[in-house]
């Protein structure tokens, strides 16, 4: 359905200038912010919040609201104020004016775990826009399985030269052209500035041709007239494909000096140049300060979806009570309990039974075979490597720009579009997002699944042939700082499972992990299972376990993740014959048990003499578990083309290698 509210009463250029004042004090107080794009974009907000954006104040997390991005975060005063005007219960004008205080509600950029009513975090350019392309795609995802009376909405992006400017952004567009999302309406704010001035400096892209050719509608306005935004509007949600509407606007419109010039970006207008605007856009209301008649404009605009929401949920309540318990078990994102559960143990009941010696990859298809049918939220894909990654199931159907109501997407080569993508979907909520891709590629995702983990959101990367083991195709797509790299990232977890069962719990893991992303590290060699009995827990939640007891007071520790439990299973065996009591501990997944309390680490970390790491990788973060005078047994260095059990004994990562270093240390 189109959204649309009669034009206020008010002067609508009068409720644009409350936008402007406030960001305008906002960021004076602070001294410190960016009040020209608030300003400038003021009359496109004006037009989109009075006019289209169907929302209801009162509750932010509506499901059918339709979203809105604001994909430049620079400008965050926009955003703060909007929820302001709106009546956002939370959005005080004391947290206006508190603005990129600690504590605050309106930190310098949108935060969307801090600020109710902020659909995203945004802040990188190029970040907004490309997320908001997967929020579209849930949106067309949803709307095909539960119905366009109950999913209907579009997904609104404000978006700056610099986001345009971002690599990121030919990926997303490319993908939401050719899907045809045509829910998605992006509002190009072309001020033509940037930090270093005019943006003829660095560009000359004509981003409309840019748009056209990924398949987009494309047209340009005047930014500041009220009736061109709200007539291109109304186009957009018509049209069958998604829509660039490129503004021109003023950067700090109403600034008697700094307007149109960079000088606006980044800095307050200082006091003088306040007056100055102030006396331009005929406004007189001291700081802070909205008059009566264009707060209550404001809030009626905040309110008047009120009823559209009422109207929802009766249509919602009309529904079978089990499709309707569906639909809210999933925006909700719980988990289907019972069916994961059974699920998992059935699978682990039938390795019990007949092992698998596979690739780690390999297992992971097993597991999703088993969690997919279970968990009917999950939506799958891969960077054009789904045949590596084994990411896609049997009898999966692909979704497309004829069929949304597929669960797998063929990303292309886009792994950070790719990433964006999954991350708006995770947030438009309903859908739990998973894909592949190397790992050494993982550098390509980074910002998008460092964003994930900063909003806390349950995204989950395949990403295989997870060290040297790869073997022929050499040191540039053999990672070994890359497992290191990622482990870095706060509210990550990293998992490197060593055989199948370790692969099906690692994946039941991100799964239940409804607050941050996972990785799963996995093999393109085959590996033994070395967990043949039917464990009724997950051993894996702890993020590591004994898998092999010594026999008798343990000398050595040997402590894997991976590939190379296998070679630490081995290296026991040779260290027992010598007469040195050995145990092995698999550590699928170090984010996890290094979050465990000291006394329980400290318990399984252990104390025997000699303690060492193994991982096809690099040293940085092992000392953790093994302490700075630990053995490790693994990478200084990148790796080289060969089969890959030739690499493993070239770089010294065998079992004898291991078994040796530690009877040395033994010795000394």
């Amino acid at each position: 359905m189109t959204f649309q509210a009669k034009t206020p009463r008010v002067d609508p250029s009068r409720m644009a200038n409350a936008i402007r004042a406030l960001a305008m004090d906002a960021v004076e107080k602070a001294n410190s912010g960016h009040p020209g794009l608030p300003m400038g974009a003021a009359d496109i907000a004006t037009v989109l919040f009075t006019q289209f954006l169907k929302f209801d104040a009162r509750d932010p997390k509506w499901a059918d609201r339709d979203r809105f991005v604001l994909s430049a975060g620079h400008g965050s005063m926009l955003l703060y104020a909007l929820l302001y005007l709106t009546g956002n219960e939370a959005m005080t004008i004391e947290e206006i004016k508190n603005f990129r205080q600690l504590g605050s509600l309106t930190p310098g950029h949108p935060e969307n775990f801090i600020t109710p009513g902020i659909e995203m975090t945004t802040g990188p350019l190029g970040q907004g826009i490309s997320t908001a392309v997967g929020m579209a795609l849930a949106e067309r995802h949803l709307a095909a399985e539960f119905g366009g009376d109950i999913v209907d909405h579009h997904t609104y992006v404000l978006a700056s030269d610099g986001d345009l400017m971002e690599g990121i952004s030919q990926e997303a567009i490319a993908l939401a052209g050719h899907l045809k999302l045509n829910r998605m309406i992006v509002l190009f704010d072309d001020n033509g500035i940037s930090i270093d001035g005019a943006i003829s400096l660095s560009d000359s892209v004509d981003q409309v041709k840019r748009f056209e050719a990924a398949g987009w509608a494309a047209y340009r306005i005047d930014g500041h007239n009220h009736d061109a935004i709200a007539d291109a509007i109304a186009r957009a949600q018509t049209s069958d494909r998604p829509t660039l509407i490129a503004c021109k606007t003023t950067i700090a419109y109403g600034a008697p000096t700094k307007a149109g010039t960079s000088k606006s970006h980044g800095s307050p207008l200082g006091a003088e140049e306040i007056a100055g605007a102030r006396k331009q856009l005929n406004w007189d209301a001291p700081p802070f300060e909205i008059p009566a008649d264009i707060l209550d404009a404001w809030r009626a605009a905040g309110s008047r979806g009120a009823s559209v929401h009422a109207e929802w949920a009766k249509k919602l309540a009309a529904r079978d009570a089990a499709q309707r318990a569906e639909f809210e078990r999933r925006m909700k994102g719980d988990l289907p309990a019972k069916a994961l559960k059974d699920a998992v143990a059935k699978m682990k009941a039938a390795l019990a039974e007949a092992p698998k010696d596979i690739a780690t990859r390999t297992a992971s298809e097993r597991a999703l075979e088993a969690l997919i049918p279970a968990v009917p939220e999950m939506v799958g894909g891969s960077a054009d490597l789904t045949g590596s990654n084994n990411t896609r199931i049997k009898d999966m159907v692909a979704i497309s720009a004829n069929n949304y109501g597929g669960r797998y997407v063929n990303y292309g080569i886009r792994e950070h579009g790719m990433a964006a993508a999954m991350n708006g979907m995770a947030l438009h909520g309903g859908i739990i997002p998973y894909s592949g891709t190397f790992l050494v590629f993982s550098d390509y995702l980074r910002p998008s699944l460092r964003l994930a983990a900063l909003m806390g959101e349950r995204v989950i990367h395949v990403l295989t042939h997870d060290s040297i083991g790869l073997g022929e195709d050499g040191p540039t797509h053999q990672p070994v700082e890359h497992v290191a790299a990622l482990r870095a990232i706060p509210n990550l977890n990293v998992f490197r499972p060593c055989d199948t069962v370790e692969t099906l719990e690692c994946w039941q893991l991100a799964l239940e992990a409804k607050d941050r992303p996972s990785v799963l590290a996995l093999t393109r060699q085959n590996l033994p299972q070395l967990r043949r009995s039917n464990d009724a827990d997950n051993k894996c939640a702890a993020g590591a376990y004994e898998i092999s007891p010594a026999k008798g007071e343990a000398k050595v520790s040997i402590f894997a993740s991976g590939s190379e439990v296998s070679l630490a299973v081995d290296a026991q065996k040779l260290l027992a014959a010598r007469g040195i009591a050995t145990r092995v501990v698999s550590v699928p997944c170090m984010d996890l048990f290094l979050e465990a309390p000291e006394a329980t680490r400290a318990a399984l970390i252990g104390n025997a003499p000699v303690k060492v790491g193994v991982e096809a990788a690099v040293r940085q973060g092992w000392d953790a578990i093994i302490g700075s005078d630990g053995i490790f047994v693994g990478m200084s260095g990148f790796g080289a083309s060969a089969p890959y059990k030739e690499l493993y004994s070239h770089f010294g990562i065998t079992a004898e290698a291991i078994a040796t270093a530690a009877e040395a240390r033994l010795k000394r």
